[in-house]
C-alpha cells in the first residue's frame, strides 16, 4: 500500500499529547523507545530513561523516576522499559532492563494496583536464574504482552563481547501475577533467531514472530495457554532489503542510521495474525518502508503482503494492534526528504490499504542519524473503535533533551 502521511477522515486524533521537562524529569533520550498503557482513568509512559504517571487521563502528569523508584540489584536501571495495564486483572505491569555487572544484568518485572510511586512489588530475573549455564550473557531488547491467561516476556541475551547468543521467551500465569506469587515462571530459548516479537490481542495461544531476509521467511511460534511446548513453522514470504535504510534530511543528515528488519508490530484480529517490520529501499521502493505480512490464523497461509510505502518518504519502526472493534491500528515514524515524524494509522484489512495521519513534526533532525527502537501502540481500555499509541518527535533542537514524548488517543 502506497500511503501518504496525510489528514484522512478514517483516522481521527481524539487527543495528541506532547509531554514536558516536568513529566520526563529531562531524562529523555534521542533512541526514545516510548511505550504506553492505560486504564479507564490512569496512563503511564516509559522511555528512555524516564516514566510519568497521569491519574486524569493525560490532563496532568507526575514523574516517575525509574532510577529511584526501586532499588539497585546487581546493577542500576539501564534504559528499555515497557508498561501495560492489564484489565481483567486490573493490574499494571512494568517491565525494566538494567545495566551490565560483568558480563550480565537482570530484569525487574513489577506490578501494581494503582502505578503510583511506592506501591510496587517486583521480581528480578538473571539469565542464570531462567538456566544455571547462562553466566557471561545479559538481557537486551524486551518484548511484553498477554495471552488469556499468561504475561509472555521476551528478551534477547548476549556475550560479554555482544556477540548475540539466544532469544528467550518467559511467562508467568495472570492469577499468579495479580495475586503478587508469580510461582510457576517457564521459558523457552532459541539459538536460530533473535528479536521475538509477541502479538497483541492474543486469546488462548501466544503468537510470535522472528525473520531471515537471506531466506524470505518469517518464522511463526505458537504457544498455546494450556501447553509446555512451542511449535513452529517457517513461512516464505515476498523478499525484502535489510541493508539500505539510507533516508536523508534537510542539511544532508539521516534519521534510519541504526535501523534494522526486527519484527516490531504483531497482532491478532479478524481470522488473521499480523506482523510489521522496516525494509530497506529496494526496486520499486525508493525509500525504507514498512514490510507488512498477514496470515490465516487456521491456515497460516500468507493471506495479504500490505506493505507500507511512499514515493516521497521513508517509513518505520512500526507497532500495532487490533481495538475492540478488531480493526488494525499504526503507530510509526515518517522522514526524509523532511524531518522525523509520528504518525498513526489504520489498516482495512478487508482492502489490504492503510491510511494514516502525523501527530507531530520534529523540527529538527537527531545527531548521528539515530532514532527508534521501538513505540508501542494498544487497543484503548475504554473506547471501542479507539487506540492509544506512543511516539516522540525532536522539539527545538538535536539533543536528547529535546524529545518530547507523546501519547496519542486515534480512531478509526
Amino acid at each position: 500500500t502506497r500511503a501518504e502521511p496525510a489528514a484522512h477522515p478514517m483516522v481521527t486524533l481524539t487527543s495528541n499529547l506532547g509531554l514536558d521537562d516536568a513529566a520526563t524529569g529531562l531524562q529523555t533520550s534521542t533512541v526514545g523507545e516510548p511505550a504506553v498503557g492505560a486504564s479507564s482513568s490512569t496512563i503511564v509512559i516509559t522511555g528512555n530513561w524516564y516514566a510519568s504517571r497521569s491519574g486524569d487521563r493525560g490532563a496532568t502528569w507526575s514523574f516517575l523516576d525509574p532510577f529511584t523508584e526501586f532499588p539497585a540489584d546487581r546493577g542500576r536501571f539501564c534504559c528499555d522499559q515497557l508498561v501495560t495495564y492489564l484489565p481483567a486483572q486490573r493490574l499494571w505491569v512494568w517491565l525494566l532492563q538494567y545495566e551490565q555487572v560483568g558480563a550480565g544484568n537482570i530484569f525487574r518485572l513489577a506490578v501494581s494496583r494503582t502505578a503510583a510511586t511506592g506501591t510496587w512489588r517486583w521480581w528480578d530475573v538473571a539469565p542464570s536464574d531462567l538456566n544455571s549455564a547462562w553466566n557471561n550473557v545479559w538481557f537486551d531488547y524486551p518484548d511484553m504482552a498477554a495471552s488469556a491467561k499468561h504475561l509472555f516476556v521476551s528478551f534477547n541475551q548476549y556475550d560479554g563481547n555482544d556477540r548475540w547468543k539466544r532469544a528467550v521467551v518467559i511467562r508467568w500465569p495472570l492469577a499468579e501475577l495479580a495475586s503478587a506469587r508469580p510461582l510457576t515462571r517457564r521459558h523457552w530459548a532459541t539459538t536460530n533467531l533473535g528479536s521475538l516479537k509477541l502479538i497483541s490481542g492474543a486469546g488462548t495461544s501466544m503468537w510470535f514472530a522472528g525473520n531471515v531476509a537471506s531466506t524470505r521467511t518469517l518464522h511463526l511460534f505458537q504457544w498455546p495457554d494450556a501447553s509446555e511446548e512451542v511449535t513452529s513453522w517457517p513461512i516464505r514470504v515476498a523478499p525484502w532489503d535489510d541493508s539500505d535504510y539510507g533516508s536523508p534530511t534537510p542539511a544532508g543528515g539521516q534519521w534510519l542510521s541504526r535501523a534494522d528488519d526486527r519484527v516490531t508490530g504483531g497482532w491478532r484480529a479478524g481470522g488473521r495474525l499480523g506482523f510489521l517490520w522496516s525494509a530497506g529501499r529496494s526496486a520499486g521502493r525508493p525509500h525504507p518502508y514498512i514490510r507488512a505480512v498477514t496470515l490465516s490464523e487456521q491456515t497460516l497461509a500468507v493471506t495479504a503482503e500490505p506493505d507500507l510505502w511512499s514515493a516521497n518518504g521513508a517509513w518505520a519502526y512500526p507497532a500495532a494492534a487490533a481495538n475492540k472493534a478488531g480493526r488494525v491500528g499504526l503507530s510509526a515514524f515518517f522522514g526524509g526528504p523532511d524531518h522525523p515524524a509520528h504518525a498513526v494509522g489504520v489498516l482495512d484489512q478487508a482492502a489490504n490499504t492503510w491510511t494514516t495521519k502525523v501527530t507531530a513534526t520534529s523540527t529538527h533532525s537527531p545527531l548521528l542519524g539515530k532514532w527508534g527502537d521501538y513505540v508501542v501502540c494498544r487497543a484503548h481500555p475504554t473506547r471501542r473503535t479507539s487506540w492509544i499509541a506512543s511516539g516522540f518527535t525532536l522539539q527545538g533542537g538535536q539533543d536528547r533533551r529535546n524529545v518530547e514524548p507523546r501519547v496519542v488517543v486515534f480512531r478509526g
